[in-house]
């Protein structure tokens, strides 16, 4: 059997991470990858706009979007134009009314509220037509974004880390493509700070909104952003942040890690946005007064059980729509609430596993599409060859959302078939479902000490998941059943290992019916897992969360 070091390397080495200096810094506590802001082109131009603007006593405008990433990358970069003057708001468009990113009755309503300068944040990069109604009416506008850009681009300042080098006009790239919005937010307030000298606390104060937000827009979680997630996951566990620490023990989180935030913080967040205002979550994340903390906890928990129930039911309504033929789902659904079709469509993708767009009414003729993919397809790329019947689109390879003329919907289906059918013909396993292993374990490797050291590896997410283990040829013993109809499962896997005979426990979530011919045969088994470290009153525990049995 090997050692815990031993595994370890292994696993940072299949993830690429070979020397000995890679190593350190990706288990560091104090990782130091990250870049210069004003290497992001626009970031000197957008500063110096800005400070120009304060200056003058310019009344700014924050425009972000209604999802966690936008959400904390307004409370990031009101924290920092903060530091420089009192003069700004936020605005954050309704999902229902007005939909994702920039809009002219947006601009207007913001003019009106006396802003001379618009700062976006995870929008806007390519809001051409918006961004020159906004300089019409008088405001100085700076993108700050994320997204991709493909043959549109707005007409203004725009700093975004995916901006391809035919706009950058001989300079190099940023060397870190992958920011969340959020991200980019930060190095904006990082390079204010640079420029303005005010104080470099305030630039950690923002580092859990950097995490959270990181996480929730399921960015890659190497290279700069692991150092600014890994910082900011540090920093929210102090409990400086009094809102951030509420909202976390409400939701019976005994401390914040990168799962619980996917899984956990991330998912009230967006509830807001997507059953009500995102203004909610902002306004908890920037208070200290105890009251309007808890009020907006309860908001947030409100919002979130509704969202749970709607979805639910219309989660079960699509699957009796999908004949499970369908390379590229579409479904249209004109009583759907649209706040929850993102959530459904990576449902479906997951079950189905296959690219999935659901589309609704918004009104006016129009239609408003979300869309989910699997790794294998770039969705974003699909529905960018199908542009022309948009009126807005934008996304990248793994989400995006859209808005198109209701009469256009069968030539989208028609359009996307197409595009896959030649993805297929390229590529015949590109519907093969792979579930990637880090390496293989025997059960007797499975200790609390290994489980200790794998959470070195964190934070995980995106590009840098939970170590996933194979065990091989091994025997259940200890079967029992959990939860009503007897849906999860406790037992304990044996294997031989010279003579002696070596167990690890394991719990297996949700499938257990579905599996237990298999669990309950006797024969010998496959299995793929994670392993899970805990300490339950006071007593250190390991066992292995069982994905998939083979």
């Amino acid at each position: 059997m090997r050692n815990c070091s031993e595994i370890l390397n292994e696993i940072l080495n299949k993830r690429g991470i070979t020397s000995e200096e890679q190593i350190e810094e990706f288990l560091s506590d104090r990782p130091q990858q990250t870049y210069d802001p004003f290497l992001l082109d626009g970031m000197q131009e957008g500063v110096d706009l800005l400070l120009s603007e304060i200056d003058k006593g310019g009344r700014i405008c924050i425009y972000g979007d209604y999802d966690a990433d936008g959400v904390t990358s307004i409370c990031i970069m009101s924290h920092g134009i903060g530091q420089l003057t009192d003069n700004w708001f936020y605005y954050i468009p309704s999902r229902f009314e007005e939909g994702y990113g920039l809009n002219i009755k947006a601009l207007d309503k913001i003019k009106h509220q006396g802003a001379t300068m618009l700062v976006t944040v995870d929008c806007g990069c390519v809001s051409y037509n918006e961004v020159e109604y906004a300089k019409s009416i008088g405001l100085k506008v700076i993108v700050t974004d994320h997204h991709n850009i493909e043959d549109t681009i707005a007409d203004c300042i725009v700093i975004d880390s995916k901006k391809p080098e035919k706009y950058l006009e001989g300079r190099e790239p940023y060397p870190f493509k992958d920011l969340a919005g959020c991200g980019v937010a930060f190095k904006f307030v990082q390079a204010l700070q640079r420029k303005t000298g005010f104080a470099k606390a305030a630039l950690n104060d923002c580092l859990d909104m950097v995490a959270i937000g990181t996480i929730g827009d399921i960015v890659s979680l190497r290279d700069e952003n692991r150092t600014l997630t890994k910082y900011g996951m540090a920093i929210a566990n102090t409990g400086r942040r009094k809102a951030l620490s509420s909202l976390a023990k409400a939701i019976s989180l005994e401390n914040i890690t990168s799962e619980n935030v996917a899984f956990g913080i991330v998912p009230h967040i967006n509830a807001t946005g997507r059953m009500d205002s995102a203004s909610e979550a902002v306004e908890l994340f920037v208070s200290d007064d105890d009251m309007v903390i808890d009020e907006k906890i309860h908001k947030l928990m409100s919002c979130n059980n509704e969202r749970k129930r709607i979805q639910e039911k219309a989660y079960e309504n699509c699957i009796d729509l999908v004949t499970g033929d369908e390379d590229f789902i579409v479904l249209y659904l004109p009583d759907m609430h649209e706040g929850i079709a993102g959530i459904v469509a990576g449902k479906l993708k997951d079950r189905y596993f296959r690219p999935v767009i659901i589309v609704t009414p918004s009104g006016d003729g129009f239609l408003k599409g979300t869309g989910r993919s699997i790794p294998s397809i770039d969705i974003y790329d699909v529905l960018n060859k199908n542009s022309s019947l948009f009126v807005r689109f934008g996304g990248h390879r793994s989400a995006c959302g859209f808005l198109m003329p209701e009469e256009k919907l069968e030539q989208l289906r028609e359009g996307v078939a197409r595009e896959i059918k030649a993805l297929k013909y390229s590529n015949e396993n590109l519907f093969e479902k792979k579930i990637e292993t880090d390496t293989s374990l025997v059960p007797g490797e499975v200790s609390v000490e290994l489980a200790k050291e794998l959470t070195k590896l964190a934070p995980f997410g995106e590009g840098n998941p939970n170590p996933r283990f194979l065990f091989k040829d091994v025997i259940i013993k200890g079967l029992s059943y959990m939860g009503e109809n007897r849906t999860h499962a406790r037992f304990s896997i044996c294997s031989e290992n010279n003579g002696t005979r070596d167990y690890a426990n394991c719990v297996f979530f949700r499938r257990a019916q579905e599996y237990s011919n298999i669990l309950e045969s006797g024969n010998r088994l496959s299995l793929i897992g994670t392993v899970s470290y805990q300490v339950w009153r006071g007593q250190e525990r390991v066992q292995v969360i069982v994905e998939e049995i083979l």
